[in-house]
Parts: structure tokens; C-alpha cells; sequence
């Protein structure tokens, strides 16, 4: 565990980044072509597609296509998607895409390795609270929330050839701890398919990397200060082909009464899970992993979280905790 804090790495981290502007200005060999960008408005966040090499505005197109048809498929808001049609059909079985089904076996394998502490029947619950780009700012009754916790129940979604079913009524499904990283890997395939072997996905804290830099080099990944305006970083990572999450309770958030309210839920408590940390970032090789690790080891705490992250070697973890320190996991010894 390497510790630094956030009061004092602020000034090297300035300092690195402007060092590091000067020593791009100053290369003579130019990328071999301009980078091509698109921006999308989707699963209620912006996201932008950036590819360095072998892109186009069709390949671009077809990104955010997909950006669209994954909405379409997992959303629990948009009527007619997978996801719709399985909360809207408590007691029966529902078809749905072999994709869906990939996502809510994963889901429901971190549902059971967490004991439900992160667990894709959390709908009714997280409709309550609603963080959504809407919120209202209000804070739900104890009352309804103990009434949306009896909905919460993982051990009530069935599946079988094919199809899934609620087995108790009232269930909701929400995949937003793990939707985002799934959607991720999906794109990165897709674009490596495409030939290209040097992009970056940004799925609004949900960053995956293809490749490097033209040149080689690494891509220079900033990691979001906690409540600090969009674009100031904590610090730095020189990344390559790779999916860096962040998650914490500086994302989705309102105050009341002197109370800050986030949207990462406590299935235990129905409020808004309490720890330390103001963010964790999980860097790994499938984003689909990280996004589902990043939620529950903010949810764990650092010292449960990093007995998690012993079982898996080839993750590494930045924590934030409320303090303002920097802790680092299964980073490589400098």
C-alpha cells in the first residue's frame, strides 16, 4: 500500500501535467493523423469516443449506434427493452437477448459474491431515491424505504434457457452498477474488429483504453478530484489498454438539510451506503469487472476492499477517502 495525500500531490500533479505539455510541444514527429471524436448523450450520462488511428465519422456513427442499442436493450426506463419487459412481467418467463442474459449472469455472480451487497434487484429501491438527472432532492420516508428493501432480492430472479423470470412481485431489476462496463468491453471489441488498435471510450466515469498512443506511448488518464469542478484531477495514471471506473459519492448527489445524499445505496440500510472513501477507481482488463468492483469496494470500505482485491491479482485499485488521502492497491513497486 503506497499512501499520498490529496492536500500535496496537487502541486506535482500540476506541475507533472504542464512538464508533460511542454515535452509534447516540443516532439518534431507529429501523430500520424488527427484523432476523430464523436459525442453522445446516453444511460443519462455524455459520453465520447476518441480513436487515433484507422477512424472515421461512419465508425464514429456506428459507436454511438451502439451506445443506442444497449440502451435500448438494458434500460429498465425505456419500454419494450429487455430489462422493461422482465420488471414488467413478475411471474412469467421473458426471452431476451443473449446479451442481456450474459450481463445479468454477471450480475448475479457479484450479487452472490458480495452477499447482495451490490445486486441488480435493487430497481424499486434506486426508483425511490431517485438519482437520476431529474432528482428532485427528496429524501424518501424510513417507511418507504424499509418497503422498497423487501423488493430487494437477488435469490428472486431466475433464469433458464434463455429466458428470466421474477419470482416474487414487486422486484425490480436495475443493472447500473455493471451496464456501463459491459457496454465498454462490447464497444472496444468492436472497434478492434474494426482494425483499430488505438481509441478511448469515456462512458462518463467509465473509461476504457484500446491500445496506446500512436506513438506508443501511454494515454495520460486523469482521475476526477471528488467535488471539485469537472476536469480537476487528483492525479494521474499513464494507462494502456486498460478500463479505468471510478465510482463515489461526488457523481450523483444532492444536499439537504446539511446532508450529503449519493447514489450508491446500501442494500443493508436502504440509504446511501456510508464508508470512508469519496471514490474508488478500479483499473482492470474487463471493465464489465471493474464497474461491479469499483461500486462494491466503495460500498466495503478500504480495509474490507482491499481483502477483496487479494483474490485478483491482475486488478489495482485507487482509493480517495473522505480525509483526502491517495491510497494505492496491487500497484507495481516503484
Amino acid at each position: 500500500m503506497q499512501k499520498f495525500n490529496i492536500k500535496f500531490i496537487k502541486k506535482y500533479v500540476l506541475f507533472f501535467i504542464l512538464s508533460c505539455f511542454t515535452i509534447l510541444a516540443g516532439c518534431s514527429t507529429p501523430f500520424p493523423r488527427e484523432p476523430l471524436s464523436q459525442t453522445g448523450f446516453y444511460f443519462d450520462t455524455v459520453i465520447t469516443v476518441t480513436v487515433y488511428d484507422h477512424g472515421s465519422e461512419e465508425l464514429l456513427d456506428q459507436c454511438m449506434e451502439l451506445a443506442s442499442y444497449y440502451e435500448n436493450l438494458l434500460s429498465p426506463y425505456i419500454e419494450g427493452s429487455d430489462i422493461w419487459n422482465v420488471n414488467h412481467n413478475n411471474g412469467s418467463f421473458v426471452t431476451v437477448d443473449e446479451e442481456t442474459l450474459s450481463l445479468l449472469k454477471t450480475a448475479l455472480s457479484y450479487a452472490e459474491l458480495s452477499d447482495g451487497l451490490v445486486d441488480p434487484s435493487i430497481g424499486t429501491l434506486s426508483q425511490l431515491w431517485n438519482f437520476g438527472s431529474d432528482n428532485q432532492k427528496i429524501v424518501p420516508g424510513k417507511e418507504q424505504i424499509d418497503e422498497a428493501l423487501a423488493y430487494v432480492d437477488y435469490g428472486a430472479l431466475e433464469i433458464r434457457n434463455g429466458q428470466v423470470m421474477i419470482t416474487k412481485p414487486g422486484i425490480q431489476i436495475d443493472l447500473g452498477f455493471i451496464a456501463k462496463g459491459f457496454i465498454g468491453d462490447r464497444m472496444k471489441e468492436f472497434l478492434s474488429s474494426k482494425g483499430v488498435a488505438s481509441a478511448l471510450i469515456n462512458l462518463g466515469g467509465n473509461v476504457v483504453i484500446l491500445g496506446s498512443k500512436p506513438d506508443g506511448s501511454p494515454f495520460r488518464i486523469g482521475i476526477q478530484e471528488p467535488f471539485a469542478p469537472s476536469g480537476i484531477c487528483a492525479l494521474t495514471l499513464d494507462l494502456s489498454d486498460i478500463s479505468a471506473v471510478s465510482s463515489g459519492n461526488y457523481e450523483r448527489y444532492f444536499e439537504k438539510d446539511g446532508i450529503l445524499y449519493h447514489h450508491i445505496l446500501s442494500t443493508e440500510t436502504g440509504y446511501p451506503a456510508q464508508s470512508s472513501l469519496t471514490q474508488v477507481t478500479i483499473l482492470s482488463p474487463s471493465s464489465v469487472d471493474g464497474d461491479a468492483l469499483s461500486t462494491l469496494c466503495y460500498i466495503l470500505g478500504y480495509e474490507k476492499a482491499v481483502q477483496l482485491l487479494k483474490n485478483y491479482p491482475d486488478i489495482q485499485a485507487v482509493f480517495i477517502t473522505e480525509d483526502g488521502d491517495i491510497l494505492y492497491e496491487n500497484f507495481p513497486s516503484a
